[in-house]
């Protein structure tokens, strides 16, 4: 990932409160944020500046030397590569637990680095925690900065100083290029992170096959035909009644603020169970948030198929997903990589649709082809007149329609005009917004 952003890593064994000094410097609650260890499984990555200096903040798995499972020795890999992509390490203890034989074995790895190390002391709240941390002086470190990343304690002075590094450093002119923002949802288990790897070329998010494996959204930035985009891995969207712990319930909610910053979402179904309803309440959120949408259908190399297969799935998905039967759908296999090289074309012109205009001209000589064709009707015994239509906006494509009588605009003729828009011009993956507005009445009116 080419940035010209410099990258602040913090490092720690689980529950030091990593996810909360995140939280701390960036000024939002962005990481994951429980008093269980191991919550923040992946790396987070936001971009945020203190004192006008802009970097990279990565906050990262707890290190877990002694990990006898796959998903914690994922975690402790994923830990170390963020340690060797950073420019400054802040490595965080806890003065409440003392220091422990894995902060030792952490602090060994990281000191081996040529890198400036920040060795932080948190949750010192008092004259009490301020002579216990002593003890961590043992490790050979020269400088501890006690800190209490809830309450603000401390904070300031280390960032000060990590800015002060970070101005001595050199630091690239060129910007990062805008890129279109890219979400990946869909329910859990489905194949988002394999598809990240897959689109990415590296492992950037953790694999494994236990549903809910990514918590957080992570964005990657990639180059494909020096074209950039960001893409999003967002945690899976799950049903609210199976939602128990209040981990799950954020992960929900940071997902649907990743669709709400996307400019497109990649939707990923299950080519084995088909559309559920979960899948169509996250097709529904899609539509509601706006955004530019591909639907993926994963797996489609574990299933039987003939000639008219994917036709017929085609069709299905159509009809049971009504709020994206815009959509265009590709058939693919995020493990052994078919069609996914169709993916980045697809939404590349999703995204043209989406951010498609049309002349107000070009619209009334089109409205006067379809209102011949089909009139909207009485409204209370008078005839529904409507005398022009317009494009206000883009992202996504919003018309408003001028008429004498917005409430006589029946649903069906509002689908009907819809329609007739799309069968004009290509908006084929992009939602379509269509208001009714009296003429004179500075009042919109949502159909």
């Amino acid at each position: 990932m080419t940035n010209s952003k410099r990258i602040v890593a913090i490092v720690g064994r689980p529950n030091v409160g990593k996810s909360t000094l995140f939280n701390r410097i960036v000024g939002f609650r962005r990481a994951i944020v429980e008093d269980e260890p191991g919550v923040t499984r992946d790396r987070i990555y936001a971009d945020t500046e203190w004192d006008d200096v802009e970097f990279t903040l990565v906050d990262t798995g707890g290190f877990m030397p002694d990990a006898d499972t796959a998903i914690h020795r994922g975690v402790h890999e994923m830990a170390q590569a963020a340690v060797q992509e950073s420019d400054i390490i802040l490595f965080l203890m806890d003065v409440r637990e003392g220091m422990r034989p894995d902060d030792a074995e952490i602090f060994g790895y990281i000191r081996k680095t040529e890198k400036p190390v920040f060795c932080l002391v948190n949750k010192v709240d008092g004259p009490k925690q301020e002579s216990d941390m002593y003890e961590f002086y043992r490790l050979g470190i020269d400088t501890l900065y006690p800190i209490s990343a809830q309450h603000n304690i401390g904070i300031s002075d280390v960032m000060d100083e990590v800015v002060f590094s970070l101005k001595g450093m050199a630091i690239e002119a060129s910007e990062a290029p805008s890129a279109p923002c890219i979400a990946i949802v869909g329910r859990p288990n489905v194949g988002k992170s394999s598809l990240l790897n897959r689109l990415t070329g590296s492992d950037r998010s953790l694999v494994d096959d236990t549903p809910g494996t990514t918590r957080d959204s992570i964005d990657t930035l990639v180059s494909v035909d020096e074209k950039p985009y960001v893409l999003i891995d967002t945690a899976g969207i799950r049903r609210k009644s199976r939602i128990s712990i209040a981990v799950e319930k954020f992960s929900v909610f940071a997902s649907l603020r990743s669709i709400d910053r996307a400019d497109a979402a990649l939707l990923l179904l299950d080519a084995e169970e088909g559309p559920t309803d979960q899948d169509i309440r996250i097709a529904r959120l899609i539509e509601d948030k706006g955004v530019a949408s591909v639907i993926l259908v994963n797996k489609w190399d574990l299933v039987e198929k003939d000639e008219r297969t994917a036709g017929q799935f085609a069709l299905r998905i159509q009809d049971e997903m009504k709020n994206l039967s815009h959509s265009p759908i590709v058939f693919i296999s995020a493990k052994s990589g078919k069609n996914v090289h169709r993916i980045y074309p697809t939404v590349d012109t999703a995204i043209a649709n989406r951010n498609r205009r049309i002349t107000t001209g070009e619209l009334n000589s089109f409205f006067d082809i379809i209102s011949s064709e089909h009139s909207p009707g009485l409204y209370r015994g008078k005839p529904v007149k409507i005398y022009y239509i317009t494009q206000t906006s883009v992202a996504p494509p919003t018309f408003v329609l001028f008429t004498n009588h917005p409430k006589g605009i029946k649903p069906a003729y509002h689908r009907f005009i819809i329609n007739r828009l799309r069968d004009a011009y290509d908006f084929s993956g992009t939602p379509i917004r269509l208001y009714h507005r009296k003429r004179g009445d500075e009042r919109v009116k949502k159909a």
